[in-house]
């Protein structure tokens, strides 16, 4: 009897062909029952709890340092917006005082047209008080 080659890609259809499929569901039957037994062993090891023990150390350092780094980015946000603020808050000192400087050369101007409107008005005031007095003595004379 002549022996199929199994050493390329035909083995494993060589192998199904050859066998059959009581043997074939036996063989899938001991793979299953092959893996459960590795889950079982797995689950019941006694460094399982150690290695749950470690992971949920590294997941409590993930978070703490996830909560350091939110905790700087929202000082940092804090800060870049403290600073946005002192800056339009000095602008606007600045726009005020440059509206003091105006409002006072403005009120300074205001003040001297009066001064020289009044002096105007006292001059003419002056004046038509002489014009009068020399008429009055041109009607008494």
């Amino acid at each position: 009897m002549d022996r199929p080659d199994f050493t390329s890609k035909a083995k494993t259809r060589e192998m199904t062909k050859t066998k059959e499929y009581s043997d074939r569901r036996s063989d899938a039957n001991k793979a299953k029952a092959a893996l459960l037994e590795k889950f079982r062993t797995a689950t019941a090891a006694p460094d399982l709890a150690s290695k749950r023990a470690e992971r949920a150390e590294v997941v409590r350092a993930r978070d703490a340092r996830r909560a350091a780094h939110d905790a700087e980015k929202l000082a940092e946000q804090q800060r870049v917006a403290a600073e946005a603020a002192a800056a339009v808050e000095e602008t606007l000192r600045q726009k005020a005082a440059e509206a003091a400087v105006i409002e006072a050369s403005q009120s300074d101007q205001a003040r001297r047209i009066a001064l020289v409107l009044s002096d105007e008005a006292a001059r003419k005031a002056a004046r038509d008080l002489r014009y009068a007095k020399r008429k009055s003595a041109q009607l008494v004379a």
